[in-house]
């Protein structure tokens, strides 16, 4: 399988996950109307598909560690049962966060929900694989912190005037970010000791966990969402055009091609999971780039809120880049 050696192409593949994971969901902006619930059935398979794609290329090829089907085959029931789990617990993260952001809005869930996961999986990731300077890792954390804060603010400007059912919000974010915080300690921890998958594995195992779970967790939000909304009645899945369903698949392919690329990273000897998952989640500053620049979400916005994203962009760039310099120390 490949597995990248050198640091600069190791942060290459940080920056992509990054980048894929904050621009996946531009791809539910593609599907109007579409409820997120539905859309969600063809995310999964994108996920999947990504991760067998991924498998039958770059992880059958190279010469670190086994192929993929040898890989898969040699994978020990813990190590397999671990990723999975790290996917299922993903996958009610996830769909808790979408919940969060239509009850409350960006300007609660992403810093609580995001925020609180960033801090909760460094910690974790660094206890368990403590790799890099701390006052380097934690102090880049807390300007990640301080933007995810400003891009709130930002927003919060944005939605005065409008009506937020802020305290369930709330709530709901919070059991997220602990969740989300806690899906890669889990993935980590199935790449290492006796029987460990390999990273193409891990995220094979890890797309399954996701499946596996969204079957009952998913049709329970259909038929309750948590946002107040209407049912959503399956039979909105089979009227929905195609580009649609390509737009689902699409989606999942690129979360999962950001989450294997992270996988890969955390794997090298001089990154380590705490770095590797902490770069990949100043994806944050990639959405917001995406709705500001492309989607002109701010295009009304007070002017407050613009100095807010600047702020928080700048704080971004200062944060990812001492993060980025930690494994040099």
């Amino acid at each position: 399988m490949y597995q990248p050696e050198s640091y600069a192409i190791t942060l290459v593949f940080m920056l992509l996950s990054m980048f894929c994971w904050g621009s996946w969901a531009n791809t539910f902006k593609l599907c109007p109307g579409y409820r997120f619930q539905l859309f969600y059935w063809d995310y999964i398979i994108g996920l999947i598909v990504a991760a067998v794609a991924w498998g039958f290329t770059l992880g059958s090829f190279g010469s670190s560690g086994a192929p993929f089907l040898h890989d898969l085959a040699s994978t020990s029931n813990h190590a397999m049962l671990l990723a999975a789990a790290g996917g299922a617990v993903f996958n009610v993260a996830n769909l808790l966060l979408v919940a969060a952001i239509e009850i409350a809005g960006l300007a609660v869930a992403f810093p609580v929900g995001i925020g609180l996961a960033l801090v909760v999986g460094a910690i974790s990731n660094y206890v368990l694989a403590p790799k890099g300077n701390p006052f380097l890792l934690f102090g880049g954390i807390a300007l990640v912190v301080a933007a995810i804060i400003f891009d709130a603010l930002a927003y919060s400007q944005r939605e005065i005037g409008k009506s937020r059912s802020t305290r369930r919000g709330l709530f709901i974010s919070l059991l997220s970010g602990l969740l989300m915080g806690s899906f890669y300690p889990m993935v980590s921890g199935a790449m290492s000791g006796k029987g460990a998958a390999g990273p193409y594995s891990a995220a094979f195992f890890f797309a399954i966990g996701v499946a596996i779970c969204a079957v009952p967790v998913n049709y329970l939000l259909m038929r309750f969402p948590l946002d107040g909304d209407y049912p959503v009645a399956l039979g909105g899945y089979q009227r929905a055009p195609m580009r649609w369903h390509l737009a689902g698949v699409l989606g999942g392919a690129i979360w999962c091609t950001g989450a294997l690329s992270n996988f890969l990273a955390s794997r090298a000897n001089m990154v380590g999971p705490a770095v590797s998952y902490s770069i990949g989640q100043g994806a944050t500053m990639i959405s917001a780039g995406w709705g500001v620049f492309i989607w002109h979400e701010f295009a009304n916005a007070p002017a407050k809120a613009r100095i807010f994203l600047t702020f928080m962009f700048l704080l971004f760039l200062c944060g990812l880049g001492t993060i980025a310099i930690v494994p040099l120390f």
